[in-house]
């Protein structure tokens, strides 16, 4: 079996190492527990969250076990990683919330049962219960304020004001990776590249006080070919739960991916093999929506099962060629306007009145113009090019 990291690599995942020949050698050599954290900022993971289990995958089928931190208390401070403003402090009760639906969530993807079994923890279990004068005293001891305010993390944020709350971020941190060292024997954390200075402080503060191994592996962020961030759409995050992004909208943002990113989605967020990959890649003109489509069908099924993927398959086809039967929604409206609003596709007439004007609002094939237009009792509602819904009218 290759190593890991070569499979990581191939794929373009690693962004950063430290020790790296070391490391390599461990991960040929023997099971490795790794860790990556989440903080459970919301009560869905996301596709940023995806790539993480991903490779938290391709670790596991490599033999090694994962250990999936939950920042039940970490997210009690915020971390200012990649922020120029300070996060919105949430309650223990949503916190606990969260982390209930982010387990639901992930035993999608990993094995929680058999031979190097993933596990689950939240550092709520052993942060929120921390005296701090012997917090300080065991820890803040090995960290140097000085080398502290040369990271990216805290640098970024210095002249918009850090505030000392998110300043321990760094220690917490750190100090989860030397708890989880004690208890399970873990020896890496992985993580996105904007965690860098964070993950670094965990393997260093273990290496002087523990005087053992450790190590820290960052992966590359995952943005399109222009440096935005994946996963984001005008409505917000492209969620995993599909109470939040529906699995026909999930389908259709990766169906809509640019063609100069479809190969860079297929490797770090499929486990079709390289060498398909590049067969399907290979041609850059009207062939690639082939690959588009393959993309967005594995991607659906992943995280929402296979009936799902082939419903919202069937739903694109129908919506852009004329493939298929797009699923029905019944709606009791009057006007195109209020079609709209009754659909969710705007929030109010206002809204409804301004996509038209813009000239973004389609019944069948027939661009709206006329706001009094009459409707059929059955028709294709398309805003934008994006999205599609075939209307009934009760």
């Amino acid at each position: 079996m290759p190593n890991v990291m070569d499979t990581l690599r191939a794929r373009g995942f690693i962004k950063q190492t430290v020790y790296e020949d070391e490391l390599y050698d461990l991960l040929g050599r023997e099971s490795v527990p790794f860790y990556i954290g989440f903080d459970p900022t919301a009560d869905s993971l996301h596709v940023g969250h995806f790539m993480q289990l991903v490779a938290m995958k391709h670790m596991q089928d490599a033999g090694h076990k994962p250990i999936v931190l939950i920042g039940g208390g970490t997210a009690m401070i915020g971390d200012p990683s990649g922020r120029t403003d300070m996060r919105a402090m949430m309650t223990k009760e949503t916190i606990a919330h969260h982390v209930e639906c982010f387990k639901t969530q992930m035993s999608r993807f990993l094995r929680f049962e058999g031979e190097n079994a993933a596990i689950i923890v939240n550092n709520a279990d052993w942060l929120l219960n921390l005296n701090y004068v012997d917090f300080l005293r065991e820890i803040g001891v090995y960290f140097s304020v000085n080398k502290m305010l040369t990271a990216e993390c805290f640098k970024t944020r210095m002249e918009r004001g850090l505030s000392f709350l998110e300043f321990n971020y760094m220690l917490m941190q750190a100090y989860d990776f030397l708890v989880l060292h004690r208890k399970y024997g873990c020896s890496l954390e992985l993580g996105g590249d904007d965690q860098w200075s964070n993950i670094l402080a965990g393997a260093d503060l273990i290496r002087r006080k523990e005087h053992k191994s450790a190590f820290a592996m960052t992966f590359e962020l995952l943005t399109t070919s222009e440096g935005k961030k994946m996963g984001k759409t005008q409505k917000g995050a492209v969620w995993l739960d599909k109470n939040k992004t529906s699995p026909y909208e999930f389908y259709q943002y990766w169906r809509n991916t640019a063609d100069s990113d479809v190969e860079k989605c297929f490797r770090l967020l499929t486990f079709i093999p390289m060498e398909e990959i590049e067969e399907l890649c290979r041609y850059r003109d009207e062939r690639m929506n082939a690959a588009k489509e393959r993309l967005a069908f594995e991607l659906t099924r992943t995280v929402h099962g296979e009936e799902e993927a082939e419903r919202a398959k069937r739903e694109a086809r129908a919506a852009f060629g004329g493939e298929g039967e797009l699923s029905v929604k019944e709606i009791s409206a009057d006007s195109i306007v209020g079609v709209l609003v009754a659909a969710g596709l705007a929030k109010s007439n206002g809204e409804a009145r301004r996509l038209i004007e813009q000239g973004g609002v389609s019944v069948d094939e027939e661009k709206v113009t006329d706001l009094s237009m009459s409707l059929p009792a059955e028709f294709v509602l398309h805003k934008g090019k994006k999205v599609h819904l075939k209307i009934r009218l009760k």
